[in-house]
């Protein structure tokens, strides 16, 4: 008997740990889960942003060639990078791949003028069996708006619009035809809309080399990366 006092002892100091342990369980406050997206909306987005096709390669000219305006200056593709020196006047490159479409697409790109004060911009695409140009940086540095609607150029229709630009600061540039409209986007500020039912639209004859698809810039050293397009619906 004499290991029921000690036995006793034991079990009183068991008790309190066990109650000591309950009270601190009780008192910790509860966590909130938060709520995880599903699964397939995780899917959904990464899907939505694979459909972005990349242009060109990122150390070559694959798929697109120099385009023979007269007096152009050097093109190079560098780690992603495309660079168009000074002109004279312009500098560019057309596709020569059959396989973009001709409507329901959105193009984007970065571009940055070096130096110069025109067009850095000038990107040359279809509007169904039509062209058009977008033309960013124009008549003097800030023109924005498509050559031609209607026989009116960038400068003269009804998308004409001034935007200002710095030179050595890169731009994010997104472009959508669909059936309905020509969109355009400017740091994904929308700069320009244009319905497509009774409009013709056509190119400057400076830029007839240009399409089906091509970029140029005029007398200006430019750098474009991440240029890229996808099929909407």
């Amino acid at each position: 008997m004499l290991f029921a006092p000690l036995v006793r002892k034991l079990c009183v100091a068991l008790y309190v740990t066990v109650l000591s342990t309950q009270f601190a369980v009780a008192q910790e406050p509860t966590k909130k889960v938060l709520p995880q997206p599903p699964e397939s909306t995780k899917i959904a987005a990464k899907v939505a942003e694979s459909k972005w096709k990349p242009l060109m390669e990122k150390d070559s000219l694959k798929g697109w060639e120099i385009t023979n305006f007269g007096g152009e200056g050097t093109v190079e593709v560098d780690e992603g990078v495309l660079r168009l020196d000074r002109g004279e006047p312009m500098t560019g490159i057309t596709t020569i791949r059959k396989d973009f479409p001709k409507e329901n697409f959105e193009m984007r790109w970065k571009a940055s003028r070096v130096d110069g004060s025109d067009f850095f911009a000038g990107v040359t695409f279809p509007v169904g069996d039509e062209f058009c140009s977008l033309i960013c940086g124009g008549w003097g540095g800030g023109l924005v708006g498509l050559s031609s609607i209607n026989n009116s150029d960038a400068s003269e229709n009804e998308t004409t619009g001034f935007h200002q630009f710095k030179n050595k600061q890169w731009y994010l540039f997104r472009v959508r035809v669909d059936k309905k409209n020509v969109t355009a986007w400017i740091d994904d500020k929308e700069v320009l809309t244009v319905e497509r039912e009774g409009k013709k639209f056509s190119l400057r004859g400076e830029v007839f080399k240009s399409k089906p698809l091509g970029y140029c810039v005029f007398q200006s050293i430019v750098e474009v990366k991440e240029w890229e397009y996808q099929t909407v619906e």
